[in-house]
């Protein structure tokens, strides 16, 4: 085995302990001084969709790369009450300390999250400005609201179906086709809701982009309208301007993904090009 594992207790905020496992470099290898902090999202624990989590972790670990993977209060073996994304900046330093304070040599961190634990990374910059962040990798970064949902489907999904001749035939024949033209309309109609007049989560992950002055290596599934909808929201919204194409950014599509890159290739693909990415970033 080229990784050795054990469990770790997060000192969190407000005596809310974590549960965490911490993937290094088997005894005697080499070992990197970038250290990877897996930033959970969602209903999830420290162990992922078909344990995509824990395979990263040993991969990278593998790699020579120490990773902490942990679970939020409320979560998986953690106890205390569920933590929003929104909110979750304090048990990310904790991460971050637990990490370093292992005495395996951890210096700068990357952190690692996929759909609102990409939120959450890029708000916990814009709340913490940590300079022990040397970057972040994010998939399929989590902007949802109802006008970006509706101008993602408007543009991803209603655009095809009206192209296609089946749409047409359903609808001359009083079939599925109104109930399709019905959605457009409100859809339509949440593309015109007015902004509200505070900064948003949304644009607070701009901020978060901004102040990450290192790298960012963004990941998006091919087959995901979490990541089309976050493609239309940086490109449309104005907090967002310019931010995809700084110098300091990376992108990588993944051909056929889903959400959580479930499939073996898609997995595997996503593991690779993290790999690569933090070879460079730790030179």
């Amino acid at each position: 085995m080229s990784y050795h594992e054990h469990p770790l207790v997060v000192t969190g905020p407000k005596v809310q302990d974590m549960l965490g496992i911490v993937s290094l470099p088997a005894s005697g290898a080499p070992q990197k001084t970038t250290g990877v902090v897996i930033v959970v999202g969602g209903a999830q624990y420290r162990v992922g969709s078909h344990r995509q989590f824990v395979q990263l972790a040993r991969f990278l670990a593998a790699a020579g790369y120490p990773v902490l993977r942990f679970d939020f209060p409320g979560m998986g073996d953690s106890p205390g009450d569920p933590v929003p994304f929104e909110d979750s900046a304090p048990h990310i330093a904790a991460a971050i300390d637990a990490l370093r304070g292992q005495g395996t040599g951890v210096g700068k961190v990357v952190l690692w999250g996929l759909c609102d634990g990409a939120s959450a990374s890029l708000l916990y910059m814009q709340a913490r400005h940590d300079p022990r962040v040397a970057g972040m990798v994010l998939l399929n970064p989590w902007v949802r609201s109802d006008a970006g949902l509706a101008r993602a489907q408007v543009k991803h999904y209603y655009r095809q179906r009206l192209m296609e001749p089946g749409f047409w035939r359903k609808l001359a024949a009083g079939g599925v086709g109104w109930q399709a033209l019905r959605g457009l309309g409100k859809n339509l109609h949440a593309m015109r809701q007015k902004p509200p007049e505070t900064l948003t989560f949304q644009e607070l992950m701009a901020h978060g982009w901004k102040a990450l002055e290192s790298k960012i290596m963004l990941i998006l599934s091919e087959r995901d309208l979490t990541a089309q909808e976050f493609v239309e929201h940086a490109k449309t919204h104005p907090a967002w301007r310019g931010l995809l194409s700084h110098p300091g950014v990376t992108q990588h599509a993944v051909h056929g993904a889903d959400h959580t890159f479930s499939s073996t290739s898609a997995q595997r693909e996503a593991e690779a090009v993290v790999h690569a990415w933090l070879n460079d970033l730790d030179r």
